[in-house]
């Protein structure tokens, strides 16, 4: 068989740090080990039934088994901008200013090559979502890291960017409530950005996964609340996180029309187009009863607080995260976030996701998931003392 090498783009790719992990967690499982898998991102609860009967129905309509409209069906967006004028107070077009997207990692991945030409600097969190890195060299752009430290409340400080990096910078990606560090962003965060964006010319790209998840009666902002927001940038919603629906693959971009207008051309001779039972049932998602939103905020933090409350309670003093369904833990003194995840996973089988896979500012911290059940949380917190000693 003739071997065809791959291309210069694939073979540039960030390599797939958290393959380890997967592999290490499926060798202790196959020898038979009960593994608590915290290194996840992966939504544990099931869709809402309403949405799932929602997808049932659609699916019998024939208009859904030909092709769907290349740009999404109006009905879609016009959910979406519904969605958005109801939680954030924000007037959004559906005919100019949404672009739905095949999940939120599509639309991340795609906008560097929407908005940039090859050797233009790109921002990124550090740490952060590894795929921003991916459409970076998708787009053949350069990467800008931006120190995200627990003195700044995990937010970049824009005075520490140098003007000439500034001065080639297109694009910035964001990401509050964030993953990895679960820290949430504030308005006056956001009115900064704003400034900056429009001083320097940069599209601000943000990553609102997280959104509806947030702690302590604190509702996490919308990028696109801020006056000029939309001057500036765009936002992506999924609705994987809020709604469970992370199989489905279908998220939404919200904001600048130019912006908009550059993703619907990019996805015009990429795909054609989400299942139209899937437009459907995200639209009653958007639309319909928010109650199943609103209980799965409140299990998450039950988890929280059960899991902070017992790694407290074995010597482990961690700061609760105030978004996200992560926790973003600072590892022992004397530990590497690499080192402490293979201990806590040979010795206590509990697998967290070391933070040096984010990037460089990861170092110094594991992340764990709060996806699984409030028991297997405290359960992992006492293998874990029984593994290592916090004294």
């Amino acid at each position: 068989m003739v071997h065809y090498p791959s291309s210069e783009i694939l073979n540039a790719l960030p390599k797939q740090f958290f393959a380890a992990l997967v592999e290490k967690v499926g060798r202790l499982t196959a020898q038979g080990h009960d593994v608590i898998n915290l290194g996840q991102g992966n939504p544990d609860l099931p869709t809402p039934p309403h949405i799932v009967e929602a997808l049932q129905k659609a699916a019998s309509n024939p208009i859904h088994h030909k092709y769907s409209p290349f740009r999404g069906h109006m009905f879609l967006k016009e959910a979406a901008a519904a969605f958005y004028e109801r939680e954030y107070g924000v007037k959004i077009d559906p005919a100019t200013e949404v672009a739905v997207l095949f999940g939120g990692k599509a639309g991340l991945v795609e906008l560097p090559s929407c908005l940039c030409n090859p050797g233009d600097t790109v921002l990124v969190p550090d740490p952060g979502y590894p795929d921003y890195w991916s459409g970076i060299t998708l787009a053949r752009t350069k990467m800008y890291t931006m120190p995200l430290v627990e003195e700044n409340s995990f937010l970049p400080v824009y005075e520490d960017i140098p003007e000439s990096v500034s001065k080639l910078a297109k694009l910035m990606f964001l990401n509050y409530p964030n993953n990895p560090t679960g820290a949430v962003a504030t308005s006056g965060f956001f009115e900064k950005t704003v400034d900056w964006a429009e001083q320097h010319n940069v599209c601000v790209v943000h990553d609102f996964a997280y959104g509806a998840v947030g702690y302590d009666g604190v509702k996490p902002p919308s990028f696109l609340q801020t006056d000029g927001a939309k001057e500036v940038g765009i936002e992506i919603y999924t609705l994987s996180k809020t709604y469970n629906m992370a199989g489905w693959r279908v998220g939404f971009a919200v904001g600048n029309k130019s912006v908009i207008k550059a993703i619907e051309l990019y996805q015009d001779h990429m795909y054609v187009s989400l299942f139209g039972a899937v437009q459907e049932a995200a639209a009653a998602a958007l639309l319909e009863s928010q109650a199943c939103v609103d209980e799965l905020r409140a299990t998450y933090e039950s988890r929280r607080n059960a899991f902070i409350s017992s790694l407290h309670d074995i010597g482990w003093q961690v700061q609760a995260p105030p978004g996200s369904f992560f926790a973003w833990l600072k590892v022992p003194e004397g530990q590497t976030s690499q080192a402490f995840s293979d201990i806590l996973l040979e010795k206590a089988h509990v697998a967290v996701a070391p933070g040096i896979g984010f990037g460089t500012h990861g170092e110094g911290y594991v992340r764990a998931g709060l996806l699984t059940s409030e028991a297997r949380l405290q359960e992992a917190a006492k293998r874990i003392k029984d593994a290592f000693s916090f004294n």
